[in-house]
Order: structure tokens, then sequence, then C-alpha cells
């Protein structure tokens, strides 16, 4: 993972370097989670993330205590997770409405 800026540089399963937009940082539950968006449109088939979607990634530490981000595997924490994102959203929204 690289970060310049706001920008993070994930590679994924295929060795393809993918460019997000780093938005936040949400504490959940007892979890930290990293709030991306993506830069340019990304297809690999199974799924096309547009700049107007959003991935959310689990934050952990490796064996060398250095943070990592993990993909999140329960549908259930996704939706949690991404509704605490938005209530945030509309929250921030109606403050500088």
């Amino acid at each position: 993972m690289e970060e310049q800026n706001n920008i993070v540089e994930l590679v994924d399963e295929d060795g393809k370097k993918l460019s997000f937009e780093y938005l936040m940082t949400l504490d959940y539950g007892e979890n930290e989670y990293v709030i991306l968006a993506p830069i340019e449109p990304y297809d690999d088939n199974a799924e096309e993330l547009t700049g107007d979607e959003v991935v959310i990634l689990r934050v952990e530490q490796d064996e060398n205590q250095d943070d990592i981000y993990v993909s999140i595997e329960d549908e259930n924490e996704m939706d949690e997770v991404f509704n605490a994102f938005s209530e945030i959203i509309a929250q921030s929204d109606n403050e500088n409405s």
C-alpha cells in the first residue's frame, strides 16, 4: 500500500495497482475501517467500481504491527459500517446546507 496525499494505491489479487481517494477512517464497534473512493472505474468481470461507490476495508495489524487493509467478508458487518458512513455523510451534508 502506498499513500500520497489523499491517494491510496492498493494491489489486487492479479497484481494490478488500483488508485483510491482516501475519504475517512471510521471507528465502528471494536474495529477501525478505512473508506476509499475509486479514482478510475475498475472492472474485473465480477464487479465494477465507479467514482460513485466506496470501498470499505477493515484496518488490522500484521505481525510487525503495521496497518493492513482487509476485505470484509461478512455482509452484515459491511452493511452496518456502510450505514454508519452514510449517516456521517448525511449529517455533514445537513450541516453544510
